[in-house]
Order: structure tokens, then C-alpha cells, then sequence
């Protein structure tokens, strides 16, 4: 249960920063929005802790600020698999510093608060 309830996050937090920021956008169907919201989970979960580990002398350094840049690389890794260039599903993105940028940041706290809201299940 805790499974579906973390996707449901990720796809919640997903579509709410589609919702508000300029010129990050999905054009595709329902499914081919849960697919990319697959695709976010499983990048958060294999490549960003990668990211993580290999920027650690740049986050210590900033003190954890650069974890805003390891979140919107993960997301404009997740915007070319899911655009047009590789498995066209619909998400596009205009630009990697404002789109995606500002994209990570909502989606980062888009999720810190639906898993405020939402119960652990435990």
C-alpha cells in the first residue's frame, strides 16, 4: 500500500507542477501521464541517489542547496525519456533553467506536502 500511495504522490506532485508552471507541459492521454509518473518515480529512485553521491563535495559546499539542481537534472532526464525525441508521451518542457528548474522546486514541494497531508500507512 505504501507503494501506491508514494506513485500517487509522485503523480500528484507531477501534475500540479504541469498545472503551474509555464512551459513545462503534457499534451499525452491518462496513461501515458501515469507511465511518466513511473518514469519519475524510478529515476527518483535509482538515478538521484547516484546524483546524490557523486555531488556530495557540491552539496556540502552549498550546503544542500545544489539538491535543487540534482532534482531538476532528474526531471529534465524524465522530460527527454517521456518527449517527443525518444518515447513521445506527451512532456515537454521549454528550457532546462527556468522550466525544469522552477518544475523540480514545485514538484519538491508539492510532495512534501501531499505526504503531510496524505497518511503514512503504517
Amino acid at each position: 500500500m505504501s507503494f501506491i500511495l508514494s506513485f500517487l504522490v509522485t503523480a500528484g506532485s507531477l501534475a500540479i507542477a504541469i498545472w503551474i508552471v509555464d512551459g513545462l507541459e503534457f499534451t499525452g492521454s491518462w496513461w501515458e501521464f501515469l507511465i511518466v509518473a513511473v518514469i519519475l518515480g524510478l529515476a527518483n529512485l535509482i538515478v538521484k541517489p547516484i546524483l546524490r553521491l557523486l555531488s556530495l563535495p557540491i552539496v556540502l559546499i552549498t550546503f544542500g542547496l545544489f539538491l535543487i539542481v540534482v532534482n531538476a537534472l532528474v526531471l529534465q532526464l524524465v522530460v527527454w525519456l517521456g518527449g517527443p525525441s525518444m518515447m513521445d508521451l506527451g512532456l515537454t518542457s521549454t528550457g532546462f533553467f527556468w522550466a525544469t528548474f522552477l518544475g523540480a522546486i514545485v514538484i519538491s514541494i508539492a510532495g512534501w506536502v501531499l505526504n503531510l497531508i496524505l497518511p503514512d500507512g503504517e
